[in-house]
């Protein structure tokens, strides 16, 4: 369907709900409706005065569901789907043991194939429709996941991850030159081409040398539209790590400034342990943060600063990090968020954690008014959560006075099961109960 209305629950956003009255930033309608046409938000509004302005336009009833953007996930890697939750390693043993080696898989373009479309599936099962990602060294594990986006109509920021320091293993090695020539290869391959974003992907600091990251820099300076993105500052270890193999650096992100990898659309993953130095120079060039709670639990890194971030106007987004984050759910990456938060001291309210995992994220990889968000004139990207759909979390429903009451046992205990219909460029994706294409969801269609 070219143009289609799709009535239930609306969650939009009218203003950043970190920088005015989370409440009042938010534009909810109990009984809203989506007009969409040509896979972008036409209108949005009330359903019955849509109904009767388009008295000939199918209509899906999504009930009492609610409807938003669909969630993004800043920071990914795909090719660590294999080995998601596995046991007990700090990060450097963690990359070692677990990460390089299934990494090394993706010298067969068929293994990479594979994985990127479960990847791509398993995201879309869990109401994410767009996520940036790492690839490994192999440029063909780069096509292959813009490859299964383009065949899903999703959008994705992706690139080659590039390491030429033999604290990487020499099978996951390139060098300078071959990092920069392959990338971009890659950018003239796919940045652009239907929705894909190139991210230029130096790992971090410990598996480059400064002549990789200077090529990076440089390539960088010559497609400034790309994407940056890398980890910043992850463990105390790694920072100490990174003291030693840069003693000349004033600080962790000078490794990158100083070879020109520091600007506004730099995306740095985790940006835990950082100096104050650090923290300013990130917020004066606009550069974008991703919080990646459940990885920053589960690997044992530290607690995030998310309100101190958020309230100096930084761009944050949140993150699965999987494989490190042990969920493919940005609806468990909120509930870790507001952990972490409680943590520091802080409770995050619910239109807050809804916000960095759609419209949030969407600015941190410079995509705004474009993804992530309901509104007209966006991509039809968009979401339907059963706020019921559990035992345990419809009683707790029952029981709300408002719709954060209703969606907050959503967010802290829901997972796949919460996510009743997913919508990609306005085309529905299998949902809930579908198997291969047979519809058997409970959405209503109207004609």
């Amino acid at each position: 369907m070219k143009t289609h209305l799709l009535i239930g629950r609306t969650l939009a956003f009218a203003e950043d709900p970190f920088r005015a009255p989370p409440e009042a930033a938010a534009r909810i309608s109990e009984r809203g409706a989506v007009l969409i046409r040509e896979g972008r938000i036409a209108e949005l509004g009330e359903a019955d005065d849509l109904r009767r302005a388009h008295p000939d336009v199918p209509v899906t009833d999504h009930g009492a569901a609610l409807i938003t953007a669909g969630f993004v996930d800043a920071h990914m890697h795909y090719p660590q789907t294999g080995i998601v939750a596995s046991w007990g390693k700090r990060l450097i043993d963690w990359l070692n043991t677990y990460t390089f080696p299934e990494e090394a898989r993706f010298a067969d373009p068929a293994h990479a194939a594979r994985q990127a479309a479960l990847t791509l599936d398993l995201a879309l099962a869990h109401g994410t429709t767009t996520l940036a990602s790492f690839c490994t060294i192999h440029p063909g594990s780069v096509d292959a996941i813009f490859a299964a986006a383009h065949a899903r109509g999703m959008a994705v920021m992706a690139g080659k991850t590039c390491m030429d320091r033999d604290t990487a293993p020499e099978s996951l090695r390139d060098t300078a030159q071959s990092a920069h020539d392959d990338s971009a290869a890659l950018i003239a391959r796919w940045h652009g081409r239907d929705r894909a974003v190139y991210a230029i992907s130096p790992r971090f600091s410990p598996t480059s040398t400064p002549d990789q990251l200077e090529a990076l820099g440089a390539l960088w300076a010559a497609h400034p539209d790309c994407l940056m993105q890398t980890h910043l500052s992850e463990q105390v270890d790694e920072v100490a790590w990174v003291r030693g193999l840069y003693p000349q650096a004033r600080d962790y992100l000078d490794t990158y400034e100083a070879h020109g990898l520091l600007g506004a659309r730099a995306v740095f993953g985790h940006a835990i342990h950082l100096t104050p130095r650090e923290e300013a120079r990130l917020s004066e060039v606009g550069a974008g943060v991703a919080h990646c709670p459940t990885s920053n639990a589960f690997i044992g890194s530290g607690l995030f600063d998310l309100a101190g971030f958020a309230q100096t106007g930084m761009r944050v987004g949140l993150a699965t990090d999987t494989g490190g984050g042990s969920s493919f759910s940005m609806l468990r990456t909120m509930a870790a968020a507001y952990e972490i938060a409680q943590l520091r001291g802080h409770a995050i309210h619910p239109s807050q954690l809804i916000w960095l995992a759609t419209e949030g994220a969407a600015r941190t990889l410079h995509q705004e008014g474009e993804i992530g968000s309901l509104s007209v004139g966006a991509m039809a990207d968009l979401v339907v959560l059963d706020l019921a759909s559990t035992p345990a979390i419809a009683q707790r429903a029952e029981r709300a006075g408002d719709i954060w009451e209703a969606l907050f046992p959503t967010i802290m205990m829901g997972d796949d099961r919460a996510v009743a219909q997913v919508y990609v460029a306005g085309r529905a994706r299998p949902g809930r109960g579908e198997r291969n294409g047979d519809q058997q969801s409970d959405e209503r269609i109207v004609t």
